[in-house]
């Protein structure tokens, strides 16, 4: 296993393990199958373990797993505060508390905002007290080091480590989220700001893999150097020295054993012009298959209303693949803010289309895209966050 390092000099493992997919039997966890993956990853040098609150049984079983083979000491366990839960300090404490009772640990080591996507969610938080909350759990040693997971634009993200000095971050990037999401401008900002970056996603919920048009997937089959589309996906993220650690939502003895072969061997900057090549006319079929044509260079943006435009056509063009997947991340990226950027706040005004280099009929399409995103049960959740301030 190789590893890269935190701001402190901690070594994080290249390969993370992200036990929100264990495998479940009914609605519980298959705690013993969970236990031979996850052992089987720490056992070979894989030291980084992300769970969450929300995540349901998974901070538990996490914590009886590293209780059953005596070895908390092996790893690093991230989990996140679910902010948009709670209101008070007291709240916070509590779930905080919670959570050390699940995982079996008096300690973090890193604690994340979770889904905190823009900076006026991040000063509701200061104005509760956060900030002396953490700064008594890091004094104490409950929490070694502070960050946040983000889903929204490089423009938000840029802002918001810019915001408090985070001991490091976690965002969704892949190959095809290179220019959305945070994207490559916001990796290589908090990179030059000397943030330790985890990436979730690295597969885009499976695209990359199990949901690659046909044409794509005989490109990967027919390349010289051999690569299954995991190894390539997770090759093109490790070739990017700015990459700390790729989580993989292993449920497979085959799963952990293929990602952590590539975890030993690859290296940062191998990419060569073959490589980049092949990349690219993967992305292109993929493309091809996409109802809208956003290339997400936001020369759309601002729209006077808050519409996140190329966030919207970036859920729409991956609908078909996953709509659950999908439509999830449409939610954590346009409802779960202080700042909503639904379609449904678009008046037609047609301002971002007199600035697309497209030429996409922005208002017509944005349409069709509502009407696949904006569920009865988005509108209601939406409207709950709104009035309840849940976020």
């Amino acid at each position: 296993m190789q590893y890269r390092h935190d701001k402190n000099g901690t070594p994080l493992s290249i390969l993370g393990y992200g036990c929100m997919r264990f495998t479940k039997s009914g609605s519980k966890i298959d705690l013993d199958k969970a236990e031979k993956e996850l052992m089987h990853a720490i056992n070979n040098g894989v030291n980084y373990l992300d769970i969450a609150y929300i995540y349901a049984g998974c901070e538990a079983a996490v914590g009886e797993i590293l209780s059953r083979n005596s070895c908390r000491d092996k790893v690093l366990l991230a989990t996140k505060l679910p902010h948009y839960l709670i209101k008070s300090l007291d709240g916070m404490e509590k779930i905080f508390q919670t959570q050390l009772k699940r995982l079996q640990t008096d300690y973090i080591d890193y604690y994340l905002m979770h889904m905190l996507n823009d900076v006026a969610t991040w000063e509701t938080l200061v104005k509760t007290g956060i900030l002396t909350w953490i700064e008594e759990k890091k004094t104490s040693g409950q929490i070694r080091n502070v960050g946040f997971s983000f889903h929204g634009n490089s423009e938000q993200f840029i802002a918001l480590v810019d915001v408090y000095d985070w001991d490091f971050c976690q965002i969704q990037y892949n190959y095809l989220d290179e220019y959305s999401q945070a994207g490559v401008t916001g990796l290589k900002h908090a990179a030059a700001k000397g943030l330790p970056i985890i990436i979730m996603e690295p597969l885009r919920g499976g695209r990359l893999v199990n949901h690659l048009p046909a044409r794509a997937m005989e490109i990967i089959q027919n390349e010289k150097k051999g690569r299954t589309p995991a190894e390539l996906a997770f090759r093109w993220l490790w070739n990017q020295p700015e990459v700390t650690c790729i989580l993989s939502g292993m449920n497979s003895l085959e799963m952990v054993e293929e990602n952590i072969k590539t975890a030993c061997e690859v290296q940062a900057g191998e990419f060569d012009d073959y490589d980049r090549e092949l990349i690219e006319q993967v992305k292109a079929e993929i493309k091809h298959h996409m109802k809208v044509g956003c290339t997400g260079c936001g020369y759309c943006m601002p729209c006077p209303m808050g519409v996140d435009i190329p966030m919207a056509f970036h859920c729409y063009n991956l609908f078909d693949d996953n709509k659950d997947n999908v439509r999830r991340e449409y939610l954590q990226s346009t409802a779960m803010r202080q700042n909503q950027s639904s379609i449904s706040q678009c008046i037609q005004c047609g301002k971002c289309e007199t600035h697309c280099p497209q030429n996409i009929p922005i208002r017509a399409e944005l349409k069709n895209a509502a009407g696949k995103l904006e569920t009865l049960s988005y509108r209601f959740i939406r409207w709950a966050v709104k009035v309840f301030k849940v976020y």
